[in-house]
């Protein structure tokens, strides 16, 4: 039974309920059709099994020198790397929610924590599940599952083009890069590869040489970026998508770029377009000639940083 049939079933009955409450006593008839009918919705989801959100899982498997055929990985590279994997997969999950510090406990850590529930084949590895005590009756992500699927598309985009990895790390805390970073260069250091599974898809490197590549390439020294401000005026945002497009000055560039969690109603920014604002956006930038990509945290219209 889907969540929204699920939702009107139990709406209904409520109405129900509430109807026979007010019914006089005299109304045999009509209180016999509304029990009847309340009767056979309870039968109904009784009979049905509920569509609920079962815990997210992960197979995070290995191959290479620490891995013995699909026996066994030494205890000291496994626990590692599925600590620092777990600590990756944290930092990314909450840098997309608000900024990190430089250290210090990561925001919400304790809705990014995993269980090691079995081993995988494949050559050898972890199925890693989601430590949740609640099974929702919704389909939407929780921030584990956002957060391992945020981290499989860096990863994929870090074998890809720049333009395709700037896109993927936009959002993304150098803390959180970070993480990732000391995961795959654990992994290239003990001639290591690894592919992850989940329900959001998957990720494999194919060999050493790509694992020590894609570490380099999410470096601090190809991937900078700088908070700047400028002035122009909102052309337009998409408030589900939460991008936007900014004309800079007088001039005809235009960029685009993404509104961060910071600003919690990107809906409000449509209120100020065509009007002279102060944007304050991160400019992160992959590689040395291509552009950078933006995200917005932050604006005040011009008035108000006079009256300031």
């Amino acid at each position: 039974m889907m969540t929204q049939e699920y939702r009107q079933i139990r709406s209904e009955i409520a109405a129900l309920e509430k109807m026979l409450t007010r019914l006089p006593k005299s109304s045999v008839i009509d209180r016999m059709s509304l029990e009847a009918r309340k009767k056979s919705l309870e039968e109904e989801l009784a009979s049905q099994a509920m569509d609920v959100r079962r815990p997210l899982r992960v197979n995070l498997t290995f191959r290479g020198k620490p891995i013995v055929d699909s026996r066994g990985v030494f205890a000291e590279f496994g626990g590692a790397a599925v600590r620092e994997f777990a600590d990756a997969v944290a930092a990314v999950g909450a840098s997309q929610i608000e900024p990190l510090g430089s250290r210090g406990v990561i925001p919400k850590r304790e809705e990014y924590q995993m269980l090691i529930t079995g081993t995988a084949t494949g050559s050898f590895g972890f199925v890693l599940e989601e430590a949740s005590r609640r099974y929702t009756l919704t389909q939407d992500k929780s921030l584990l599952e956002s957060a391992v699927d945020k981290t499989m598309a860096i990863l994929k985009a870090s074998v890809g083009t720049d333009e395709e990895l700037g896109e993927a790390v936009s959002e993304a805390d150098p803390r959180a890069l970070k993480a990732l970073r000391d995961f795959l260069n654990t992994l290239s250091s003990q001639e290591a590869v690894c592919a992850l599974e989940s329900r959001g898809g998957s990720f494999r490197f194919s060999d050493v040489g790509q694992v020590a590549q894609s570490a380099s390439r999410l470096s601090e020294e190809n991937i900078r970026e700088e908070d700047v401000e400028l002035r122009g005026q909102f052309l337009g945002v998409l408030p589900n998508r939460r991008t936007f497009e900014f004309r800079v000055g007088d001039s005809d560039e235009i960029i685009t770029g993404k509104v961060g969690a910071a600003i919690e109603d990107a809906g409000s920014i449509n209120n100020h377009l065509n009007r002279p604002v102060i944007i304050k956006v991160r400019a992160k930038r992959v590689g040395v000639s291509n552009p950078p990509t933006y995200v917005l945290f932050g604006y005040e219209t011009e008035g108000d940083r006079e009256d300031a």
